[in-house]
């Protein structure tokens, strides 16, 4: 329902506005573009909608600016208020929605995931959070985090790493064994029994529960030292010290031993720094920070309820309290909401006195503290990409720093599954919202010249198109001060073929060889060769590998379409429509594997008969 024209079709809007229901559910608007920049939820969507117009004047800067830059609205009617936070939530955590309070950094944060489900669990690390039976631990805000947290339970807990198949028969174990960091399972030296026991401990100690730990461990090395097994009890023993040394450094903070979430905000020119303290059994066993964007004259209920929804959204534990900074917007309906997620009730509270007043304060200074670092780094940050621009227009030779920077890289495998890639930077910083994947269309086999041909032909097609239509510009007619190509001398002979041919012969082209890291420019004779230790070499190499990197990530993706297609194709009664239905589905070869019979028949156009021979072929 994106809207064709590039101007603000206000009739249509009134009209969309007089039909609104008086009922709960969710509002998206949209700009000329068709992109959604709001999601809000809403008990009755007339009412709540139509605020915003009636007096734009009268509401905040951000407001008013969000009404002027929307185009269109719609709604998605709900059988609840619950339901329509839930719907809030995931469109919010789909579209990123400019003006909505959202957490920063378009990526999904990590999580440690056991494999519980398995005969032998596996301990890894991921950034999707699935029903599928695993326990899942985070998300944790960066993966150095994880991998010290991870480090920290192998030592103490020796688990499997490597992907073998375990069988308990082999004839050898692996080196991680010998040096004490595998009990072995491969070669029987630990039972399933006792290594799911081992993996449920693990997930004690992911949890804070060590108390629990200390409790079995003791039992344990008793039983084991009466059985006069003393290697196993002394084994025993050193774990359980780990443990102890590990509680030793953990705050107690509560007498109840209950466990509490304690959340507090610092906030800054549109940004707000959130920490999150995580009480477990009285134990303060960590603190996570979040940093939230589009905070600007939102108040601190809104900030707050916007961040508890967002978290809670992915957190892989709810606790029974949550207690926070001040009060949110929609509190019984958040409490809802959180008690359908844990299964029990969960209170939400706002302390005056006492230690979790104390405790949340001493969050808010942490918030505060991390905030301002975050900040000073931001600044040195942007310091260095203005050094770097500064230098690059220097070397260049251009009138003014390249504000907009595009690079174009293509990936091919001998002509196969070929791709190409544009990556935008805007003042030295990604602006990934600009990246575009071109599928190659019209050049047959290995020809990367013809190749970035079509795709620079492409682009400027598109930006002449959209740029002549009038009205508000697209992404696409924005075109670059710099335009750089992977590759040499040939490539840029390419670049510039392009420019001329469409009528953009100022925009300044350039070609990055990787092997030498030379810049070839157009009109000199030899290549230019930036400083080793120059930041505008740092920003133009970090510039074309992540073109290169942009690029493959979608061939790989093509190249294993083609591959599982082809390989499909050859199994009797699996034609182009039940192939499209499978990969659909199942995404995977291996995946398909994996089904099971009855999954196989229930895929749309698919038989029992014809289920039954794909596992056979496969």
């Amino acid at each position: 329902m994106v809207e064709s024209s590039l101007t603000p079709d206000r009739p249509a809007l009134d009209r969309t506005l007089q039909t609104l229901p008086a009922r709960p559910g969710v509002y998206i608007m949209k700009d000329v573009e068709g992109r959604i920049i709001y999601v809000g939820k809403a008990v009755n969507l007339r009412n709540r909608v139509r605020s915003y117009f009636h007096t734009p004047l009268s509401q905040p800067p951000k407001i008013q600016r969000l009404v002027g830059d929307v185009s269109t609205v719609e709604y998605i009617v709900a059988a609840s208020e619950l339901e329509a936070l839930i719907l809030e939530c995931n469109l919010i955590k789909k579209h990123r929605p400019r003006y909505n309070v959202r957490l920063k950094d378009d990526k999904r944060y990590p999580y440690i995931r056991i494999s519980m489900q398995d005969d032998y669990p596996r301990l890894t690390i991921t950034r999707r959070m699935l029903n599928d039976g695993a326990r899942y631990f985070g998300p944790y805000t960066n993966s150095r985090a994880v991998h010290t947290t991870l480090e920290l339970v192998r030592k103490i807990f020796p688990y499997v790493t490597c992907k073998r198949e375990i069988t308990g028969n082999d004839k050898r174990a692996c080196l991680y064994y010998h040096m004490g960091r595998c009990p072995g399972p491969c070669i029987g030296a630990i039972s399933k029994e006792d290594y799911r026991e081992l993996m449920q401990q693990i997930a004690l100690f992911l949890e804070g529960r060590q108390g629990q730990i200390q409790e079995s461990l003791r039992r344990r090395m008793m039983a084991a030292a009466e059985a006069l097994d003393f290697e196993q009890a002394a084994r025993l023993r050193d774990q359980l010290a780990a443990i102890e040394a590990v509680i030793e450094r953990q705050r107690v903070v509560s007498e109840s031993l209950s466990d509490q979430d304690i959340i507090a905000f610092a906030r800054d020119d549109g940004q707000a720094c959130v920490q999150v303290f995580f009480v477990r059994d009285g134990k303060l066993i960590g603190r996570d920070y979040f940093v939230l964007t589009g905070a600007l004259d939102e108040d601190a209920r809104s900030i707050m309820a916007s961040f508890v929804k967002q978290f809670y959204d992915g957190a892989a534990y709810v606790p029974p309290e949550i207690v926070l900074q001040s009060r949110v917007d929609e509190w019984l309906v958040i409490e809802e909401w959180l008690r359908s997620k844990r299964g029990t009730r969960v209170a939400l509270r706002v302390p005056r006195r006492g230690p979790k007043h104390e405790l949340v304060k001493m969050a808010a200074e942490n918030a505060a503290e991390t905030l301002a670092n975050l900040r000073a780094q931001w600044e040195r940050e942007e310091t260095r990409y203005t050094e770097a621009l500064t230098e690059l227009q220097a070397a260049i030779g251009l009138a003014e720093p390249p504000a907009r920077i595009e690079c174009y890289d293509i990936s091919n495998l001998q002509g196969v599954s070929a791709t190409g890639s544009m990556v935008v930077f805007g003042k030295g910083l990604p602006r990934k919202q600009d990246y575009r994947h071109f599928r190659i269309k019209t050049v047959p086999g290995a020809d990367d010249y013809a190749m970035m041909r079509e795709v620079l032909r492409r682009r400027f097609r598109r930006a002449q198109a959209e740029g002549a239509g009038g009205g508000q510009a697209s992404r696409w007619a924005v075109l670059p001060d710099l335009l750089i190509v992977d590759g040499g001398l040939g490539q840029l002979n390419v670049a510039a073929e392009v420019l001329s041919e469409m009528g953009l012969s100022h925009i300044q082209a350039a070609a990055l060889a990787k092997r030498e890291e030379e810049l070839y420019l157009p009109g000199r004779s030899e290549p230019l060769r930036l400083p080793r230790d120059s930041q505008a070499l740092f920003l133009l190499q970090r510039i074309r590998d992540e073109a290169h990197r942009f690029a493959r990530r979608l061939h790989h993706t093509v190249h294993e379409a083609k591959s599982v297609a082809s390989q499909l194709e050859e199994i009797p009664g699996i034609g182009p429509q039940r192939r499209r239905a499978l990969l659909k589905k199942f995404g995977s070869l291996d995946a398909i594997r994996q089904a099971s019979l009855e999954e196989l028949a229930a895929t749309p156009g698919m038989t029992l008969q014809a289920a039954k021979r794909l596992l056979e072929a496969l």
